[in-house]
This record gives structure tokens, C-alpha cells and sequence, in this order.
């Protein structure tokens, strides 16, 4: 069973930091897009970063120079190192990921269950 699991959330006064991870399991092939979506109440799922097999990053505005994006092929798991959070970061976050399982034929898209991260002000 091919699944993302997901840690790290939690409650953490503004100004503060918060480390979230994910990690691949099950019978993967390969592995290209990995990446974090955030979706507070009444609002759409929203892109935060996501980084390529290549390297290459992408972050959404409201998070650049704030958030950073990592990950350990090795391990299959994607990090989202978050500072300087702000109340308006709070939501639940979803790790995003294209894995190719074994005895498939291409890339799926899976998400992760979600972590509740909270910014009290």
C-alpha cells in the first residue's frame, strides 16, 4: 500500500517555527513531484512549495522567504521548514506527491491525511 504520512504539526506562537515532514511508503518505483498544499476553513486547497526530482522549488508568495522546502531522496520524504509563522499560515497542511508504484504503469498523485498547524497571535 503506496501512502504519504505525514508529521510535525502542532500549535505555535507567531514569530515561531514549526518543521513539517512526509514521507513516502510502500513499493515505489520512482518518485518526481513532492510538495505541500494548505487549506484553511472556507477556503480553497492552496499550492505552498513544492520541489521537482530536479531540484527545482516553487513557493507561493505569501511564503517566500519565510518557508523552505527540502527533501531526502534517499528516505522519500519532503520536509517544509517553516519560520516566522504568522496567524494567517494556520490551516491544514497536505503533502502532495507523483509516485510511481511498483507493477504500475506511470505516475499517481497522492496526498497525504493532513496536519493541523495552529498560529496563535
Amino acid at each position: 500500500q503506496v501512502q504519504l504520512v505525514e508529521s510535525g504539526g502542532g500549535l505555535v506562537q507567531a514569530g515561531g517555527s514549526l518543521r513539517l515532514s512526509c514521507a513516502a511508503s510502500g513499493s515505489i518505483f520512482s518518485i518526481t513531484n513532492m510538495g505541500w498544499y494548505r487549506q484553511s476553513p472556507g477556503q480553497q486547497r492552496e499550492l505552498v512549495a513544492n520541489s521537482a526530482s530536479g531540484g527545482n522549488t516553487n513557493y507561493a508568495d505569501s511564503v517566500k522567504g519565510r518557508f523552505t522546502i527540502s527533501r531526502d531522496n534517499a528516505k522519500s520524504t519532503v520536509y517544509l521548514q517553516m519560520n516566522s509563522l504568522k496567524p494567517e499560515d494556520t490551516a491544514v497542511y497536505y503533502c502532495n506527491a507523483y509516485l510511481w508504484p511498483v507493477g504500475k504503469s506511470g505516475y499517481y498523485e497522492y496526498w497525504g491525511q493532513g496536519t493541523q498547524v495552529t498560529v496563535s497571535s
